[in-house]
């Protein structure tokens, strides 16, 4: 495997959790704790989790557990560094989990590399006991630990912090950043094997390859299409809506094909708002009007009344949903333009055939994607 991306997408579908096909009520939720080392030689590592962030909620956006669709949360530790407390082991939470899309991809960008000395013990012991993982057997719970360091190092034992994953039902995935073989002698494949994760290496220093395609265009302009329907409210409003319009720009800096990927996942059930924008708050049967104190509302909303401002909302509901659809029939297209253009290539080759293989043994499981 050779992209950070590929390698989450298929550890995700392979990992083993039982969901309740028959049992509707039963909602399921995907727990993702990413461990990203930051000492200096790990740019690399921290540009393919910015650039591969959306295409791994787009795919997990897709995933089914009968007639249930799990909900996504992230959560984000760096580690290995200087600039960090030595007291605490030199680790860092970035992020709590979250489902915030938009706070997830402004942490990522704001990291930065520096340093240092590498405890994969302790820095997997600490998420495992600071985040809230929850006790239901259905959840899909894992730990994502990438670095290039001998995963020994640090004074709290790799088998310590697996021997507290088993008992919390959380599989450890290791994903080295360097040869196979010195990744084994490391110790990360025994660290991912004793939890029942699967131990992985990439390149983290390889350029990532960007398919550009003839629907880029149109969903670029869909998505800018797509930010005129957010209406923010409440005191946070203005700040979150400017975070996102930021995380655009962010994606922008990368590459058009980032901007497209954000786009689908802005366009995917997975991008909840409701906290400060008005059409998703609107979805909720607990939204009064009456309750809304309309200075924070854009200017041009702020003197309408409640009946104007509701079909003003109803509106904007109607063009989201149209944009959404669209951006994502597109992305149909996309993808099976992409997916021609990656069979013409010798590398990809096994990674589509262990993706699509892996997928079909997971059905089996109860855990299947549209």
């Amino acid at each position: 495997m050779k992209t950070l991306l590929k390698l989450l997408i298929i550890t995700l579908t392979i990992s083993t959790f039982t969901c309740n096909a028959n049992n509707p009520e039963a909602k399921q939720q995907i727990k993702v704790a990413l461990l990203l080392d930051t000492s200096n030689s790990m740019d690399g590592l921290i540009n393919q989790a910015k650039t591969q962030l959306w295409e791994i909620v787009n795919e997990l956006s897709y995933a089914k557990c009968g007639t249930n669709q799990p909900d996504l949360q992230i959560a984000l530790y760096e580690y290995g560094n200087d600039g960090l407390e030595q007291s605490d082991g030199f680790i860092r939470q970035v992020l709590n989990f979250s489902e915030d899309l938009d706070v997830i991809s402004e942490k990522l960008f704001a990291l930065r590399t520096n340093g240092g000395s590498e405890y994969c013990g302790q820095v997997i012991n600490t998420s495992l006991k600071n985040l809230a993982w929850g006790t239901n057997k259905n959840d899909l719970k894992i730990i994502f630990i990438a670095g290039n360091e001998p995963f020994t190092q640090g004074k709290l034992s790799y088998k310590e912090a697996a021997s507290l994953a088993n008992e919390k039902d959380v599989t450890v995935n290791t994903i080295f950043c360097g040869n196979y073989e010195n990744g084994i002698s490391g110790k990360w494949q025994e660290g991912a094997h004793l939890t029942k994760g699967d131990y992985m290496t990439i390149d983290h220093n390889k350029e990532i390859v960007h398919i550009k395609t003839p629907y880029d265009k149109v969903i670029i302009e869909l998505n800018n299409k797509l930010n005129k329907t957010y209406i923010s409210y409440g005191a946070e409003g203005y700040n979150k809506q400017k975070l996102q319009y930021e995380q655009d720009s962010k994606a922008e800096e990368l590459n058009d094909e980032v901007v497209v990927k954000r786009a689908v996942s802005k366009s995917s059930r997975m991008y909840k708002n409701s906290s400060w924008d008005l059409v998703d708050a609107a979805k909720s049967k607990k939204m009064n009007y009456d309750d809304m104190n309309k200075k924070y509302l854009p200017k041009h909303l702020q003197n309408k009344s409640n009946i104007e401002l509701k079909k003003y909302v109803e509106t904007k509901q109607k063009e989201r949903i149209i944009i959404q659809e669209k951006i994502q029939e597109l992305n149909v297209q996309r993808k099976k333009y992409v997916a021609t253009k990656q069979a013409t290539s010798k590398n990809n080759d096994l990674e589509n055939a262990l993706i699509g293989s892996i997928k079909k043994q997971a059905m089996k499981k109860n855990f299947s994607w549209k």
